[in-house]
C-alpha cells in the first residue's frame, strides 16, 4: 500500500471508533441510571454504616452533568474491546504471522486484567477507604459529599486501576522481548519500590491511606510480574534455546 493509501485505511478506522464510541454513548445514555446508582452504592453503603455524611448536588443542572459524565466515561470503557479490536486490524497487516500469534494472547490478558483491576477497586478498595476515611477524625460531623466530583472521580479511578493492573502483562512483554529477567527485576526491587511510591504520591489523594490504597497494589502487581516472568518466560525462552542447539 503506498503512503496515502494507508492514510485512507486510518481514517477509515478512526471513522469505525468514531461510530462505535457514539453507539455506546447512545447504549450508556439509555442505561445511565443503572450505571449510577451501581458507582453510588459503594458509598452509600459506608455512609450509611457510619452515619457520617450525605450526598448532595449544587445546582439543577449538576444531576444533568453527572449523566452526561457517566455515559461518556463508561462508553468508552464498555466499548474499549471494540475499538480496540479496529486499532488492531490496522496494526495487524504489518506483522509476521508468528508476531499475530505472540501478540494475541498479551491482548486478552490485558482485557481481563483491565476488568480485574476494576473489579478490585470497586469491590475492595471503595469500601476499605470509603469505610476508614469516614471513621477517622472528631465524630459528630457530617460530610456533604458533591455527587459530580464522586462520581466522575470513581469513575477515573476504576480507569485508572484497570491500566494499573496491565503490570504483569507489561513485565511479560519484556521479558519475552529479552529487556528483562527475574535476576534483573529482583535486583532493581527496591529502586521500583521507591519509584511506585513516589508514583501513588503523585497520583492518589495527599494523605497516606491514599497513597498506601496505590502503592501496596502497584507492589503486588510487581511481584506477581516478577513471579509470571519467572515461571512462563524463563522455562519458554529455555525450551527454545534447547531447540535452537540441538
Amino acid at each position: 500500500m503506498s503512503f496515502w493509501e494507508h492514510v485512507e485505511e486510518l481514517r477509515k478506522v478512526i471513522m469505525r471508533i468514531v461510530y462505535i464510541l457514539v453507539a455506546s454513548f447512545v447504549v450508556t445514555t439509555y442505561f445511565v441510571d443503572d450505571i449510577t446508582e451501581w458507582l453510588l452504592k459503594p458509598i452509600r453503603h459506608s455512609l450509611a454504616e457510619t452515619h457520617s455524611g450525605t450526598l448532595v448536588y449544587h445546582s439543577i443542572f449538576e444531576k444533568a452533568w453527572v449523566q452526561v459524565d457517566v455515559a461518556i466515561w463508561w462508553a468508552i470503557m464498555f466499548s474499549s474491546p471494540f475499538w480496540f479490536y479496529q486499532v488492531w486490524s490496522f496494526i495487524r497487516p504489518g506483522l509476521h504471522e508468528h508476531e499475530v500469534r505472540a501478540v494475541k494472547p498479551f491482548m486478552i490478558i490485558g482485557w481481563i486484567l483491565f476488568v480485574c483491576g476494576m473489579a478490585f477497586g470497586y469491590y475492595v478498595a471503595f469500601p476499605a477507604v470509603f469505610n476508614f476515611l469516614s471513621s477517622v477524625g472528631v465524630g459528630d460531623i457530617q460530610a456533604n459529599i458533591n455527587l459530580r466530583d464522586y462520581v466522575s472521580t470513581s469513575s477515573q479511578i476504576l480507569v485508572f486501576l484497570g491500566f494499573i493492573f496491565q503490570v504483569p502483562n507489561i513485565l511479560l512483554i519484556l521479558g519475552f522481548m529479552g529487556i528483562v529477567t527475574k535476576q534483573s527485576l529482583r535486583a532493581l526491587r527496591r529502586y521500583i519500590y521507591v519509584g511506585l511510591a513516589v508514583f501513588a504520591a503523585i497520583a492518589s489523594p495527599p494523605d497516606v491511606i491514599s497513597m498506601l490504597a496505590v502503592w501496596i497494589p502497584c507492589c503486588a502487581l510487581f511481584e506477581i510480574g516478577v513471579l509470571l516472568v519467572a515461571w512462563v518466560v524463563h522455562p519458554y525462552l529455555h525450551r527454545h534455546h534447547m531447540k535452537d542447539h540441538k
